[in-house]
């Protein structure tokens, strides 16, 4: 069953087996998840296991084992199966057909992933999660939605903004929710329940145009490490989520390190350029990257993003901000 985001809560009320979330909103996709964590949760699965199907030396077959397994604590599981590429391949199909054929009782498995193509929505493996459970894309808000989100995350807080402090606002983040949704945390914090004028918008929204993570992924693909710095040191004055950040370079890394290992297998760059979705528009910024960084560059950024990751998480000693830079260093082609 394939649903919106708008249809979720009512869904969390069903007996649901399998959900599949794609999509690059990072602060939507989050909460979506955590919706699902905590219905679950509610509903006796106080058991959850993550798998990434990404790490190095990932099998398949984990994701069976993990159904299959019991837990002396509790027989009611929650599987948290992360597929940050959008690509299972051949054995990954077969594993999630073979699933949705034979469903775990007691068992939810949350898939999570990258936005899913047109071609990749007609796979095999995503018509069965249809049959069987449900499907949400996430897609980037913008224009109308974007406003309309703004409203109702501001009504949440008890902030009432007008309407031209709505597009102020709206201007300021440039659809960066995470930013928005922080924007409207200080909004309530500075001024309370209150009406907001544009005029205080303003004043107190800090320029999210200026410093924003698309513009730092952009300096690190062009090799601009001085404008890379000041963006990152700018994104740390004001505050911006750090885990937005590291989730920005991290793809960054993954999407070339996809790239350059399908070139160097011998498939052509436009070919692979359309694989991945990399247009136009982008296409001149990840030649001159591909051109500057090595294989071992790239892994050890990923490295860097997981501990940068669990430093914001409290999981490990260290300025995350510090490790940041030096993915950006890495990025860069220069020594940290």
């Amino acid at each position: 069953m394939r649903i919106n985001l708008a249809q979720l809560g009512a869904t969390l009320k069903k007996r649901v087996p399998i959900y599949l979330l794609a999509g690059d909103e990072p602060l939507q996709m989050g909460e979506a998840a955590d919706a699902i964590r905590l219905a679950a949760k509610k509903g006796g699965y106080t058991v959850r296991e993550v798998l990434s199907a990404d790490i190095v030396g990932f099998e398949w077959h984990e994701l069976r084992v993990s159904a299959d397994s019991f837990s002396i604590f509790s027989d009611k599981k929650i599987i948290d199966l992360r597929v940050p590429s959008g690509k299972v391949g051949q054995e990954g199909s077969k594993t999630l057909v073979s699933y949705c054929q034979r469903l775990p009782e007691d068992t939810i498995l949350l898939i999570t992933t990258a936005k899913l193509d047109k071609s990749a929505l007609a796979a095999k493996w995503v018509k069965e999660i249809d049959k069987v459970g449900v499907v949400l894309q996430i897609w980037p808000l913008e224009g109308a939605g974007l406003i309309q989100w703004l409203q109702q995350r501001a009504q949440k807080r008890g902030l009432q903004i007008d309407v031209n402090g709505i597009k102020a606002l709206a201007s300021r983040v440039e659809g960066n929710l995470l930013a928005a949704s922080q924007e409207i945390e200080k909004l309530y914090i500075l001024h309370g329940e209150s009406v907001i004028s544009k005029q205080v918008i303003e004043d107190a929204v800090a320029d999210n145009a200026r410093f924003d993570v698309f513009k730092l992924t952009d300096s690190v693909l062009a090799g601009r490490l001085s404008r890379a710095v000041k963006i990152l040191q700018g994104l740390k004055a004001e505050e911006v989520a750090a885990p937005v950040v590291v989730w920005a370079l991290a793809r960054e890394a993954r999407l070339l390190i996809h790239i350059k290992t399908a070139v160097i297998q011998g498939q052509h760059q436009s070919a692979v350029f359309t694989k991945y979705h990399v247009w136009d528009k982008r296409q001149q910024l990840v030649k001159t990257a591909l051109s500057r960084v090595t294989l071992d560059n790239l892994q050890q950024a990923l490295l860097l993003s997981a501990k940068a990751d669990r430093q914001i998480k409290g999981q490990e000693a260290g300025d995350y901000w510090e490790t940041l830079l030096a993915v950006c260093l890495l990025f860069s082609a220069v020594r940290s």
